[in-house]
């Protein structure tokens, strides 16, 4: 029970620190105001790792290698403490090239739901409290993703852009996550 309650914490733990990182690299990619609160906040709880990183690794006009980076890094501490509470040392020490793999997939699923989160909260918000000042920030996050729906999709009274995104991220979840286990079951073994 000990191994179920310390595995809890820690998914908790990184899930939310590797949300972070993957926020803050998209808060670069559309161009926030790094005035905006939520950006201030982000940038305030992964300064700490970000910042040195980006005195090796230099960001493009679109993307933050640097908080890429990190996320991954984040992933791998992440996958080494989870397999720890199951597995003996020797294990984890033959399976490290395969978590490499594994954690790319790990920010990846990070990503992703982020996106199901960020959009599920814009759709149900859009109904809501569609003047909320929370909308103006889900929008400009979320229309990277909607607008290319939107623009396939017939136009009705509804909005099902959100729906699709939502349908979509859950279904490349399923397949990040068939990959993941995969990838630890083949393993170098």
């Amino acid at each position: 029970m000990l191994a179920q309650i310390l595995n809890f914490l820690i998914d908790i733990l990184f899930t939310l620190f590797g949300a972070g990182l993957v926020l803050r690299a998209w808060i670069h990619a559309v161009r926030m105001p790094p005035f905006n609160p939520l950006a201030r906040a982000v940038y305030q709880g992964t300064n700490w790792l970000v910042l040195p990183l980006r005195r090796v690794i230099p960001s493009g006009n679109s993307i933050e290698w640097a908080s890429l980076f990190a996320a991954w890094l984040a992933a791998i501490l992440f996958l080494v403490l989870s397999l720890l509470i199951t597995l003996p040392l020797q294990l984890i020490g033959a399976l490290f090239p395969t978590l490499l793999l594994v954690a790319v997939l790990q920010v990846l699923k990070w990503a992703l739901n982020l996106i199901v989160w960020l959009t599920l909260i814009q759709a149900v918000l859009s109904w809501v409290n569609p003047a909320s000042p929370l909308m103006g920030l889900l929008q400009m996050l979320t229309a990277p993703l909607l607008d290319p729906v939107r623009r396939v999709l017939p136009r009705t009274a509804i909005d099902f852009s959100p729906l699709v995104v939502l349908i979509l991220a859950q279904v490349l979840m399923m397949v990040v996550t068939n990959l993941s286990y995969r990838a630890m079951a083949i393993g170098p073994f």
